[in-house]
């Protein structure tokens, strides 16, 4: 199962570093809004210290842009029309299963919705850059540093233990929901008897 190929490389791998990205995002985005709230903030859904939106980002931008390895104007302007894109879609399907976008970017300027905005797609683009001309390597660097069998338990207990927080946060999600739906129900079943 670990040698099987996925995005250019083998499974054990690529599990690998979504496991590094998912917690190098947590870690990054937990001390921005740290810093921005004046507090301590987990930024990730669950419990647990990852963040995997960021690991599916940088994974996907990777595997799709590597064409583009070097080139790195061109990184900039596909890896931000590209990161936008999958931050619009995250959006739309967070909305849609969750009822609620976890950012929110109607007081930045030339924002849609507030889910997409032009400061976002810029820095997506330097990002991207940084991604390929940095980070990946250093993902790389750090998941060589170990080895396979530290990497397979680690693999083990980062699955378990997410699934299962993550599991128990969309339960509580849903039906902190529910009741609130429900409310909706009935106010449109009156509305609709009273005409």
């Amino acid at each position: 199962m670990w040698t099987h190929a996925l995005y250019g490389t083998d499974f054990y791998h690529f599990v690998q570093w979504f496991i590094v990205y998912s917690f190098l995002g947590w870690v990054v985005e937990s001390i921005y809004m740290s810093f921005c709230n004046r507090k301590l903030t987990n930024r990730g859904f669950a419990f647990s210290p990852f963040c995997p939106i960021y690991a599916v980002g940088a994974l996907s931008v990777f595997a799709i842009l590597k064409p583009l390895a070097g080139r790195y104007v061109y990184l900039y302007f596909a890896g931000a029309f590209l990161a936008t894109t999958l931050e619009y879609i995250t959006a739309v399907i967070m909305k849609h299963f969750l009822g609620a976008v976890w950012w929110d970017y109607n007081d930045k300027p030339f924002n849609y919705k507030g889910i997409i905005c032009l400061e976002s797609t810029i820095a997506w683009g330097f990002y991207t850059v940084i991604l390929f001309a940095f980070l990946q390597g250093f993902v790389e660097m750090i998941v060589d540093s170990y080895s396979y069998r530290v990497g397979l338990t680690i693999a083990a207990f980062v699955i378990i233990t997410y699934t299962f927080d993550f599991s128990l946060h969309l339960f509580m999600a849903k039906h902190e929901r529910l009741p609130r739906k429900v409310e909706e129900i009935k106010e449109r079943m009156m509305l609709f008897i009273q005409r």
